[in-house]
Formats: structure tokens, sequence, C-alpha cells
């Protein structure tokens, strides 16, 4: 990509051939593979990220300041979690029927309401614990009806052999936004309140939704309306189950993420109160987290591991620092470079699912099997944020924090005995046939990529 040149009445010589004339500015221009949906896509993930973790710090220190303990931290977690799990499958299969852009906006239009009437009952004083528990409740519905909408979205809106580099920007780009939202919201809460922080991400979602408002769903056929949401649903849970290395790792995540959201939800703000300073380092360290998740990204840009899955299922095991780190606990520097290196690795699978999926499952089925995926990887989250006040008062909050890394550990190793996880491979070029039955690789479908 070129920047134009000196544009008209810079260059002062005088034009005496046709060689000469004047030539058309250059214009930036996109790669071929970021096309006005992914473009689209892009920006108004970066703008709700921003928004959104800097709530995530917001919504935790408005309990704390309200005089809440660490079971109002995670019954407030909890709350947002549980109804994503009850209404992610729904949200699934109607993001198969109706145009995914319109489920998008009007969940972001949901999360703008609930985030702003937060905000509201935050600044106007003491909001009660049932009030912030209803609206997060609200947020996490319309996050159960975007987010399968918006992974179908991102996947049909990319083709070819430049799908991961695509979906590696894309990550970039929001985990970019996290690094800022994290700093600049611990930072925010500290300095004017968590309240601000709050309203800031109401308005986040406002802008994103206006945006996602203007997406093309065009170039996806018409779709049959079939035999009812149930069979929508049976459709897509054979698509799942079919696949051992989906549903392996599906697994594999709706433990890990269980603790890991316990640990930052909970845990987190609670050691960085007590020992680390408040909500600035702790949202320090999140930032830390962000950028290495950044250059993740940007590594995976590059980097093509052709087995996809078992570098990616390689790359989980240093989840497992963030929630030791906080056991010792350490100072905020060795925390702030876990963090980071935690981003980089945990973005290397990322990337490497997203390929995986966009080649293997068909266009029409891809927001119910990204459904039954988020249902898998959440199912456990509102348990496990419930539970973390209560098994800290029980065995100790060091003894709990040191349970959520060895839980890491045994469960990403667990899924590498999935043959299926370590032998699924990257495709270099277009394939029209779909997948095997079984849902495991097709061996006669020509593989390769860099190792």
């Amino acid at each position: 990509m070129r920047l134009a040149k000196a544009g008209p009445g810079r260059d002062s010589r005088p034009v005496n051939t046709a060689a000469d004339s004047p030539r058309p500015a250059r214009r930036l221009r996109r790669p071929e593979w970021a096309g006005r949906n992914y473009s689209l896509l892009t920006a108004a993930a970066f703008v709700t990220n921003l928004g959104t973790h800097g709530a995530l710090i917001a919504a935790a220190f408005a309990v704390l300041e309200g005089g809440g303990d660490s079971g109002d931290v995670g019954l407030v977690a909890a709350a947002r979690t549980l109804p994503l799990v009850l209404f992610l499958l729904i949200g699934g299969a109607v993001a198969d029927r109706l145009p995914r852009h319109r489920v998008m906006v009007a969940a972001n239009a949901l999360n703008c309401v609930s985030q702003g009437l937060f905000a509201v009952l935050v600044l106007a004083g003491e909001p009660q614990l049932w009030q912030m528990m209803l609206l997060t409740a609200l947020g996490g519905t319309g996050h159960a009806f975007f987010s399968p909408a918006a992974e179908g979205m991102l996947l049909s809106s990319v083709s070819g052999e430049q799908a991961s580099r695509a979906f590696a920007v894309f990550r970039m780009a929001m985990q970019g936004a996290a690094v800022g939202g994290a700093a600049l919201g611990g930072a925010l809460v500290a300095a004017f309140g968590p309240g601000w922080v709050l309203a800031a991400d109401a308005a986040a979602f406002a802008l994103a939704g206006a945006m996602r408002a203007f997406l093309d769903v065009g170039h996806i056929p018409p779709r049959d309306a079939g035999g009812g949401l149930l069979a929508d649903l049976r459709e897509g849970w054979q698509e799942f189950i079919g696949r051992p290395w989906l549903w392996g790792i599906v697994v594999q995540f709706s433990i890990a993420n269980a603790v890991v959201g316990a640990a930052d939800a909970v845990y987190g703000p609670l050691v960085a109160r007590d020992h680390l300073g408040g909500a600035a380092p702790w949202g320090l360290a999140l930032g830390f987290f962000g950028a290495g998740t950044v250059a993740g990204a940007l590594l995976m840009t590059r980097w093509k591991p052709r087995r996809l899955l078992f570098v990616g299922t390689l790359c989980v095991f240093p989840l497992a620092l963030p929630s030791a780190a906080l056991a010792i606990p350490t100072p905020v520097g060795v925390l702030c470079a876990v963090m980071f290196l935690t981003g980089v690795t945990l973005e290397v699978f990322g990337v490497s699912w997203m390929t995986a999926l966009h080649q293997e499952i068909p266009e029409h089925k891809l927001s119910r099997v990204s459904a039954y995926d988020w249902f898998g990887s959440v199912a456990l989250m509102p348990l496990a944020t419930a539970l973390a006040g209560p098994a800290e008062s029980a065995f100790g909050r060091t003894e709990a924090l040191w349970g959520c890394a060895v839980s890491i550990v045994l469960v990403t190793a667990l899924v590498l005995l999935v043959p299926d996880v370590r032998r699924l491979r990257r495709r270099t070029k277009e394939v029209t046939a779909q997948p095997a039955p079984n849902g495991s690789p097709d061996p006669e479908r020509p593989v390769g990529g860099h190792g």
C-alpha cells in the first residue's frame, strides 16, 4: 500500500508533454481480502471492545464501592453469563434464519440501554445488588444473540487462502482495543469512578450498532425455513457432535473459561485491591494481556502452522500462569509480563481456531455451530463465578487460584488425546467438497502451509 504523493498545487513544474501530465493520486487501498463487510465488522468490534473492557473493570468496582464483597462481585458476573448460557442456542438458530446484521444491531441496542441504565444508577447513588444483576443480565441476553450472528457474519465475510490473515488482523484490531480499553478503564475508574466508564460503554454500543446496520448480507443465499427452530437446533447439534476436534476443544474451554472467568472477575480485583494498589494496576495488567494478544495476532498474520489445532492447543497451557501469579501474588511488573505472554500464546490458538471453523463448517450452519461453541465455552461460567466467593471462604483465595491454574493444565493435556486435534491440517487452496461426514479431516484434501 502506498500513500499518494504531492497533490495539485504542490508541484510548480511546467507541464510540456503528455508524459508530464498530472497522474491521478494513488489512494490507500485495502487488501483484497478486506472487503466492505469485513472492514465494518472490524471497525465496530474495535469500538465495542474499547468500551467493554473498561466496563468489566467498572462493574466489579461499582459493586465493591457500593459495599459489596467477593460473593456480590461473583453474583453480578454470574447474572451476565447465566442468560448468555440460556439463550445462546436460540440466538444461533435465529442468526441462521434472519439477516445476521439485524440480529447484531438489535443486540447492540439492548446492550446500549442496559449499560446506560447501569451508569445512571451508579452515578445517581448506591445501586442495589438486584438492580445491578438485572441490568447485567439484560446485557448477557444481548450478547447471547449477538455472538453467534457476529461470528457467522465474520466467517462468511472472507474466503480463500488469506482467511487466516484476515482473522488475525480482525483479532489484532479487537485486542488492540482491549489494550486501551482495559488500561484506560482502570485509570478512569480510579480517577472518576465506575459510572462514567459504564456510560462510555453504552455510547460505544450505540456507535457500533449504527455501523453494523450498513452490513450487506446479499451474498448469503436465502435459507429454507425448514422444520422450525427445534429442527435447526438438532441440525446444528449433529454438525457439532460429529466432529471430535470441535466438541473436544469446546469441553476443554468450558472448564478453562469457567476458572479463568472466576479468577479475572472475582479474585483479580480483590488481589488488586489488597496487594497491587487498586483498580489502576489491575487495569494495567489486563492492558498488558491485550497487548500480548495484539502481538500474537501480528505473529499470526505471518505464521501459518500446518497442524492448526495441535499448535493452538499447546499454546493454551500458559493460560494457567495468570492465576498462579495472582496466587503468589507477584509484583505488578511480573504480573504484567505473565499477562503479556499469555495473550501472545492464546491468540495463536484463537486465530487457529477461527481458521479451522472457517475451512471445516458449511456457511449456512456457521451461526448454529458457533452457538454450540459459545454455549459449551460459557456453560460453567455462571456456576464458577457464583461459587468463587464461597470457595474463597472455604479454601482460601490462594488455594482457589492454584486450583484454577491446575485445572487449566489438566484439561488442556486431556484434549491433546483427541486424534483429530493432533492431525487436522490447514488447507492452502479453496476446496468445494464438503467436510467428511464423520467430521474428521478429509485425507484426500490438499494440505500444506508452514509448519
